[in-house]
């Protein structure tokens, strides 16, 4: 008896992703095909490889052994894959990177590009909440995250630290300085990122850690990057930046928090079962080389 290898792979997708609704989106098939394929397999062979719990599914300890095999087969198929595309010339296709700023993206894009002029890249930009969830649905190949937290499901290259600023218009009575002290900022006019944002998550864990509270009637929040220097150059307030994303513009004026130590780290991030991909690999190389 001949097995199924289109409905085998239904069931490894599934079993990789943890749900028919999330495997269906993460491999462009519908969830209804996905379903047929595996209850296919399932009655062929008289036997239950998952078990349904709520909107999810849990594999049967027949389901588990399966699962083992079919992470051997897959695994080595990509690698049959890789090999046959081993010459970096023949690298194409497109590669989509999701980043929060261009300040660091854009370089690493340019360095690639010289070496795969084929590949064709695609970025958009939002905050790190925005980002993670659009690289577990697969609308991103790669992502550009601070602080990235070890996983199992992801896998991640350090790129370089940084440490947070602010930043105000050329005419605040603040631009005759080099610095200041993070309790000078309580009773400002402060401009600030959505939540989800990874900068004004790491400035909001700074305050808390010294207990201290902006003034919640002087707090405006402006849902990009961009906004918020348009805002504060306008004489809105005072705005938080990475230091490296501050970049080059004459109506604003940086200034250090000298009592802070704000260090934090950008990651290259893939989903790990994709590392080994030559496009992401390439990719991971030659930020290397940056």
């Amino acid at each position: 008896m001949t097995i199924n290898r289109t409905c085998l792979r239904a069931f490894h997708i599934v079993a990789s992703e943890g749900s028919f609704s999330l495997a269906a989106e993460a491999y462009h098939v519908s969830q209804p095909t996905l379903s047929a394929q595996v209850k296919e397999l399932e009655s062929r062979y008289q036997i239950d490889l998952f078990e349904r719990r709520g909107r999810g599914v849990g594999l049967t300890v027949f389901g588990h052994s399966l699962h083992q095999i079919t992470k051997r087969i897959f695994d080595l198929e990509t690698q049959a894959e890789q090999l046959l595309l081993s010459k970096e010339s023949k690298i194409s296709g497109t590669l989509r990177i999701g980043a929060d700023s261009p300040f660091l993206i854009i370089p690493l894009m340019k360095t690639f590009k010289k070496k795969f002029a084929e590949v064709k890249l695609q970025v958009d930009f939002g905050n790190s909440r925005q980002l993670q969830e659009s690289l577990k649905s697969r609308k991103f190949d790669l992502i550009l995250l601070p602080d990235t937290k070890p996983s199992s499901r992801l896998y991640s290259q350090k790129l370089q630290s940084d440490h947070l600023i602010v930043f105000v218009d050329v005419n605040h009575p603040w631009t005759k300085k080099r610095s200041i002290k993070i309790k000078e900022l309580i009773d400002e006019n402060i401009v600030l990122r959505e939540k989800g944002s990874s900068t004004r998550s790491r400035f909001e864990t700074i305050l808390k850690n010294r207990n201290l509270q902006l003034n919640p009637d002087k707090v405006s929040v402006i849902s990009s990057r961009e906004g918020v220097r348009e805002a504060v150059a306008a004489g809105f307030g005072i705005g938080i930046v990475s230091e490296s994303e501050f970049g080059h513009d004459k109506r604003l004026h940086p200034l250090l928090i000298r009592d802070v130590k704000s260090k934090h780290t950008e990651f290259l991030v893939c989903l790990d079962k994709r590392k080994d991909e030559n496009i992401i690999k390439q990719f991971f190389n030659a930020a290397l080389r940056q």
